[in-house]
């Protein structure tokens, strides 16, 4: 995309735990952890694990009785760490007055003035869910890339954080709802920069179709949908973005076809705004409803709230200074952000000869487990190979707080501490 926004997570559309029962669903309400498994790492049989039942936990985290051991673990069918476990059960989806809380209100106002209330919400559902739920459910392929553990993060070998909302399209389904949309905090493991975060916020929309709706149409049931999918959706775009050019641009998702991304021409630049289409028949097949069809559409929160509301870095969604937080009220859609600071950034460089299991999100990991919200980019700057085929990698990493200055002995003793771990964990040798 043209527009470096267009890089903040969407959905897998765009590119235990805690059960409990609320609407018969698994909700955030009265939780229960999984009880613990370990057995290969491969991913290829994550799925073919038999999938346990939970048992209890008291633990109060973010107002979310769930136990940090039965998430993070020492073990190495688990890639949980802890600043990502402090992350469940904020929500900041669900605060009225915050930028992606105004922003899902106001797609609920144009679901509701435009299809009389007739699709339920759900923002409160479980972000921790079987292999089964976030892969199989949605035909992703067992060879795709989104299983990996250097792109997810796995409680164990059965068991996710969600990657994507899509995660409980299933289950909505065979509950027997047919209009909904689910909005919630998803996971993924990931680059360090202005537009990435391993725990952002998506909306998924969802429509079935009874064989009465499109008959009367003259147009078969895929052509129907599609077309009620493409007004749906530029009716919502022209909600949140007023008067703005459009268009549709064919793509491929697994779970879709056909599928599409909705573009709009906004500040002299194409954003994506979001991904859709017409669901595969097999997921209607498998959730009882055969003789039916459907749309489905995901967007990043994040991704919109950050051009509606001129927000430069996806840090600043997580801020708890009054600064960022005053700016906003509920109801107030495209308020521009006003900025409170302009703290240097200080750059760190380090350079590593790297082994066949390096990856660039492990670093990213290791970096963020140490630095947390304090370190603002890590980029390669350089990179080569010797005569021996020894690889050595440059990166490049930038800290900046949001809300203070940092001084030298802190961010000197946050680099030390980085090198230290890279190296232990990440079987490099320092250069």
């Amino acid at each position: 995309m043209a527009m470096v926004i267009s890089s903040v997570h969407a959905t897998l559309f765009a590119r235990a735990s805690f059960f409990c029962q609320s609407n018969g669903l698994r909700s955030f309400r009265s939780c229960l952890p999984f009880s613990s498994s370990a057995a290969s790492v491969s991913t290829r049989n994550l799925s073919q694990k038999k999938w346990r039942q939970p048992v209890l936990s008291v633990l109060d985290v973010g107002g979310v009785k769930i136990s940090r051991e039965d998430v993070v673990r020492d073990d190495p069918t688990n890639n949980v760490p802890d600043n990502i476990f402090s992350k469940l059960g904020v929500q900041l989806h669900r605060r009225d007055e915050h930028p992606l809380g105004i922003l899902k209100n106001a797609i609920y106002e144009y679901f509701d003035t435009n299809y009389s209330n007739k699709f339920e919400k759900f923002d409160d559902l479980c972000p921790i869910v079987s292999v089964k739920e976030n892969f199989d459910d949605v035909l992703v392929p067992e060879d795709h890339v989104s299983r990996s553990y250097n792109d997810t993060y796995y409680v164990d070998p059965q068991t996710v954080l969600r990657c994507h909302t899509s995660a409980h399209q299933a289950e909505l389904l065979r509950s027997g709802h047919t209009h909904f949309l689910v909005t919630g905090d998803v996971y993924r493991r990931d680059s360090i920069d202005s537009t990435h975060y391993p725990v952002f916020h998506q909306m998924e929309g969802f429509r079935v179709f009874s064989p009465e709706d499109w008959e009367a149409s003259g147009m078969d049931a895929t052509l129907f949908a599609a077309t009620d999918l493409k007004k749906c959706l530029e009716g919502l775009a022209s909600h949140l973005f007023g008067a703005v050019e459009m268009r549709w641009v064919d793509t491929y998702f697994p779970f879709t076809n056909p599928s599409f991304e909705l573009e709009i021409y906004f500040k002299e630049n194409w954003l994506e705004v979001l991904g859709c289409g017409v669901t595969e028949q097999e997921i209607l097949k498998r959730n009882g409803k055969p003789n039916n069809v459907a749309w489905a559409f995901g967007l990043g929160l994040e991704r919109l709230a950050m051009v509606l509301f001129d927000i430069p870095d996806i840090r600043l969604f997580w801020s708890n200074d009054e600064r960022f937080t005053s700016q906003f009220s509920k109801g107030q859609l495209g308020v521009k952000f006003k900025p409170f600071s302009k703290y240097p950034p200080c750059y760190k460089d380090m350079s590593f000869w790297i082994s066949e299991s390096f990856t660039e999100n492990n670093l990213c990991e290791v970096v963020r487990g140490i630095a947390g919200d304090l370190v603002e980019e890590v980029q390669l700057i350089d990179n080569f190979t010797n005569k021996k085929g020894m690889t050595s990698h440059c990166y490049r990493i930038a800290y900046r707080s949001m809300e203070r200055s940092l001084t030298d002995e802190e961010i000197n003793d946050l680099q030390w501490k980085v090198r230290e771990q890279v190296q232990d964990k990440l079987n490099v040798v320092l250069r």
